[in-house]
């Protein structure tokens, strides 16, 4: 092992807003390393701004002049007298050139190196990176596609996605069922991968029909070494943005854990990545199972992992950027000690097609209980901003079996009291009460088919 040299952080700034900088200042105080929050004018009576032990107001509420403006966020950083910058998720947690700018103002940037957020970053990149690794992909297209899309397209065979090379979210993303609509989804896919991550590149994969998101938590150190930990079935999504996400899969068995786990371990290291990341496959209904991309940053739905496996992800984080080796093995990573689940709780109205509800929250009073808990920068009287992301609130559950899990989710559920926005608490309870979700049957398409049967209801009455 290369010698080992620890830099304790005495104060990190946190680069984002809500529910994830609060999780940070927590794990941050748990460790004895003061936190600096920084803010938009518009979030100026956010939860994390009175949480954090420091506060430095960034710009104004877009987040163009605030959140993403990496000149203010480096500047705030260097003013703060901080050791180290946490990017959270979303914002600039995925953009090289911020860690860059972190790492050349003499920061710790706690994350990958930029060189490995920009190889990983560009989808077809890391396809190339998977398959040095031997890591099952889809078949699809050696890297962007040019002028003979339409060539490679048959080559391929079929219904095939199209998907932007950067960027995430299922912006850019085209399912294309034949050649005749193949002009019209790349025009589309190319249009908003542009307008979303100004770069209008795309490469191909073959569409599995039916998949499950299976996605795998990894961690790295300095030092060669790294773990993988049980897989999180993300497969509850909405238009690609995931509402529910559970762990382990009812879908996966120990055999296909452990694949799943040796896959991402092959691919972190073919990547020489360090830090905290997620590789996410497709599992098609026989088990077999290719690789999609890698997320290197913090996940959304974390806490699900936490729970599984009884580990800080973000204190995991900080100590890596420290230079710490990791404090767990292989064997220990892989224990599943119990289930859990999140429900991503948003300011929506899912009656009317999931549209945003910013406005002021008159009650707010969260679940609890034994297995039960809330990651939210919520409050009485606080008032959601239009300006940034719906979410509110997760509500991550966990139990010693599935079935308790999903009885206990039922309860957690109905002890949410919010008022004053709609919330999209019902629909949740409405999957708890689907009879493919409860056996297990989920696939990408599960939420789809929920909301059309829904509509076609109305339609009848």
């Amino acid at each position: 092992m290369a010698k080992i040299t620890i830099k304790p952080f005495k104060k990190v700034l946190i680069a984002n807003r809500g529910e994830i900088a609060l999780r940070v200042i927590r794990s941050l105080r748990e460790m004895g390393i003061r936190s600096v929050a920084v803010y938009s004018e518009a979030d100026r009576n956010s939860l994390h701004v009175r949480m954090a032990d420091e506060a430095v107001c960034i710009g104004a509420a877009p987040s163009s002049q605030s959140y993403l403006n990496i000149d203010a966020v480096v500047t705030a950083a260097i003013m703060s007298g901080a050791d180290a910058v946490h990017p959270g998720y979303g914002f600039l947690s995925e953009n090289a050139d911020f860690a860059d700018a972190i790492t050349k103002a003499g920061l710790t940037f706690i994350g990958p190196t930029a060189q490995a957020i920009s190889m990983l970053g560009v989808k077809s990149t890391a396809r190339e990176i998977a398959i040095k690794g031997g890591v099952p992909i889809t078949p699809g297209s050696d890297g962007v596609v040019g002028k003979n899309y339409k060539e490679v397209a048959r080559k391929i065979g079929f219904p095939i996605m199209i998907k932007a090379s950067l960027g995430g979210g299922g912006k850019g993303m085209r399912a294309c069922f034949a050649e005749k609509d193949l002009d019209l989804m790349m025009k589309t896919a190319q249009g908003e991968a542009k307008a979303n991550f100004g770069d209008d590149r795309v490469y191909f994969e073959k569409l599995v029909l039916n998949p499950r998101h299976i996605e795998v938590q990894v961690a790295a150190d300095n030092y060669g070494n790294v773990v993988a930990f049980a897989e999180r079935d993300c497969s509850l999504q909405r238009r690609h943005q995931k509402l529910v996400e559970e762990s382990p899969s009812p879908f996966v068995t120990p055999q296909v854990r452990k694949k799943l786990q040796e896959a991402a371990i092959k691919l972190v290291k073919a990547a020489k990545y360090r830090g905290v990341g997620t590789v996410e496959f497709l599992m098609a209904p026989n088990k077999d199972f290719y690789f999609m991309e890698v997320n290197t940053r913090l996940q959304v739905e974390h806490p699900v992992t936490e729970e599984v496996c009884g580990q800080d992800l973000v204190k995991m984080q900080i100590q890596i950027a420290q230079g710490m080796p990791l404090s767990i093995t292989q064997p220990e990573a892989a224990v599943v000690r119990k289930h859990a689940i999140e429900h991503r709780i948003n300011a929506e109205d899912s009656e009317k097609n999931f549209t945003p509800c910013p406005g002021t929250i008159e009650e707010w009073i969260t679940s609890g209980g034994l297995g039960v808990r809330v990651d939210s920068h919520m409050y009485t009287g606080y008032t959601i901003p239009s300006y940034y992301d719906s979410l509110i609130a997760k509500l991550i559950v966990t139990a010693p079996t599935r079935e308790e899990l999903l009885k206990r989710s039922e309860r957690a559920l109905a002890d949410f009291k919010i008022s004053g926005v709609k919330t999209t608490i019902a629909f949740h309870q409405k999957i708890l009460a689907n009879e493919d979700f409860a056996a297990g049957n989920m696939d990408t398409g599960l939420i789809e088919r929920m909301l059309a049967a829904e509509k076609k209801d109305e339609s009848e009455k």
